[in-house]
């Protein structure tokens, strides 16, 4: 009888335990894209860690110079050929005069430097990885001056030497590959709460790690090229008046800071004479002679 009896008495619980054990089975299983986004994220971390010149902040860079460099010329070429290069003139000669000193004191790992002027309104620089630089028509009349176009031109250059292009797409493809991990352990939510959650963490993403990583590389851009000015021996305090002459430029509207790839006019001009001292330092340094 007690064997009988027993044998009820498994037979009664056993779907209970078996049900709770598929369900801590599934919830182990959801999780595990999640742990192996956390080991691949510790090991790509710890193996694509580089030192930024000048600054000596450690950078997330997963690609070598040589591949970064071809993307660069690349997408140099593209964009040239879509836009209306100057080919002459004292502009030019401006630019690619301004471009080429400053270069040749700042941190030059060995680029290929190219410096052009695109016709256009409007009023913007880009600097692409190995060393390719566009300054567009539109922003010389902020720059107002030779070291006003300096400052510009001090910054873009800088954006190349510390690598930010390679350093953001290592920041993307983590994002990327932590979503498709968040993705997989959602992935038995119905489709509302799902999207729900997946657009939560894409806000996330952007607004807690992209924006402010940005906003970090402008802000070392700035604090870079304006050192390789004053090494140049251009006028570094024309850094803050550019930045006023670009919140006037703007008409005074700028996006709330938090949301922005890029500081404030107020907060770069306010960093700008924090390293002011250190950049009339550096001049004195290199210019006295």
């Amino acid at each position: 009888m007690a064997y009988r009896g027993s044998q009820r008495f498994v037979r009664r619980i056993r779907p209970t335990r078996f049900g709770a054990g598929r369900r801590g089975g599934a919830g182990i299983l959801r999780l595990l894209p999640v742990a192996a986004f956390a080991i691949y994220f510790l090991w790509f971390y710890a193996s694509n860690r580089e030192e930024v010149p000048l600054t000596g902040r450690m950078q997330l860079v997963d690609m070598s110079q040589e591949q970064e460099m071809a993307l660069g010329l690349q997408s140099y070429r593209e964009i040239l050929s879509q836009e209306r290069v100057v080919g002459q003139g004292e502009a030019v000669d401006a630019v690619r005069g301004v471009g080429q000193r400053i270069a040749a004191v700042s941190e030059d790992p060995g680029f290929n430097w190219e410096f052009n002027l695109i016709d256009s309104e409007q009023v913007n620089a880009f600097a692409l990885p190995g060393g390719k630089v566009a300054i567009y028509s539109g922003i010389l009349p902020v720059a107002a001056n030779i070291d006003g176009l300096a400052v510009i031109m001090g910054h873009e250059i800088a954006h190349a030497i510390a690598r930010h292009g390679a350093e953001r797409m290592a920041h993307q493809k983590l994002v990327q590959f932590g979503s498709m991990a968040a993705g997989m352990a959602v992935s038995d939510m119905d489709m509302q709460t799902r999207r729900m959650v997946m657009g939560a963490l894409g806000a996330g993403a952007q607004v807690g790690i992209l924006l402010p990583f940005s906003r970090s590389h402008e802000s070392e851009a700035d604090y870079m090229g304006l050192i390789f000015v004053a090494r140049a021996c251009f006028d570094p305090r024309e850094a803050p008046l550019l930045w006023q002459r670009m919140g006037e430029a703007s008409g005074g509207k700028s996006t709330a800071e938090f949301m922005s790839t890029h500081p404030s006019h107020e907060t770069r001009i306010r960093q700008f004479e924090e390293w002011m001292p250190a950049a009339l330092e550096v001049r004195e340094r290199h210019c006295s002679r």
